[in-house]
């Protein structure tokens, strides 16, 4: 075959191979991994415009609130909530500037007794040095009633603050054992004479009491965060306990505490016999 028939051949061949769809794809699948493609876009992008639109609309409710523009929220009642407690994440316990203001906010709307808590005890070691002391009003003036547990005098209102850590949690329930365990084999068996070691949630109270992991249940619990959940809150603490979730402290608003607080005295419990 002389070049003159080579280019014939090839000018005859090319726009076959041209025409041809690699083998591991088709024409009709390709249109339908484009159109998966595009809806998944369309969905995705939906989702995003929901999102940015409900936290805009909750922002501007929330600076509403604080402006005193709703009415309701001007007047709600606290008799229910008589304890209240925030979790505040590790990442965030830090931030002492709005740990102060947040206690300020709660002290201004007629909270009485607060319990705050993160799992490492970084705001039990931060404020340690004011249970003795004192501070200006703007970071709070404590003095010292107990374990974990201050008055605090802020925006001209005391307000009982307690702080706890996780060692209130479960090393806290393992030294409650270990006094009952010590409790028992002293020799304080029940009346009857029996060997069986029977304890009930009277004795694990008194337990947790004596080496001061106890306290009253809050009715309320605050979760500053981006974990849904107490982050190790002491359990039984939070038997019949409101729990929500505030979003990150740097983003907190008065109006969203606000708003919280008004929700929790609009709901009801039943707690049955």
């Amino acid at each position: 075959m002389d070049s003159k028939d080579m280019e014939e051949f090839v000018a005859n061949e090319h726009p076959v191979f041209m025409n041809q769809s690699p083998p591991h794809m088709s024409r009709p699948s390709v249109i339908i991994n484009l159109t998966l493609g595009l809806l998944w876009f369309i969905v995705h992008l939906a989702i995003n415009f929901f999102s940015l639109w409900s936290h805009l609309i909750c922002n501007i409710e929330y600076y509403l609130i604080s402006f005193g523009l709703f009415p309701k929220y001007r007047k709600f009642q606290l008799e229910r909530l008589k304890y209240l407690a925030v979790v505040v994440d590790i990442r965030e316990a830090k931030n002492v500037a709005k740990i102060n203001q947040l206690l300020c906010w709660l002290s201004t709307i007629g909270v009485k007794y607060v319990c705050l808590y993160d799992i490492d005890g970084v705001l039990k070691k931060t404020f340690e040095p004011a249970m003795n002391g004192s501070r200006d009003v703007n970071s709070g003036n404590y003095l010292d009633v107990g374990a974990n547990m201050k008055v605090l005098s802020c925006c001209q209102k005391e307000m009982t603050v307690e702080y706890i850590s996780g060692l209130d949690g479960k090393e806290g329930i393992a030294k409650a054992a270990n006094l009952l365990r010590s409790t028992y084999f002293n020799g304080d068996k029940d009346a009857c004479g029996n060997d069986e070691i029977v304890f009930t949630e009277a004795d694990m109270s008194s337990a947790l009491k004596a080496i001061g992991c106890g306290g009253p249940e809050p009715d309320l619990l605050l979760v500053y965060g981006p974990a849904r959940c107490h982050l190790g809150f002491p359990a039984w603490r939070l038997r019949y306990t409101e729990i929500m979730h505030m979003g990150p402290l740097d983003s907190m608003k008065y109006g969203a505490i606000v708003k919280a607080f008004y929700n929790f005295s609009k709901k009801y419990q039943n707690f049955g016999k």
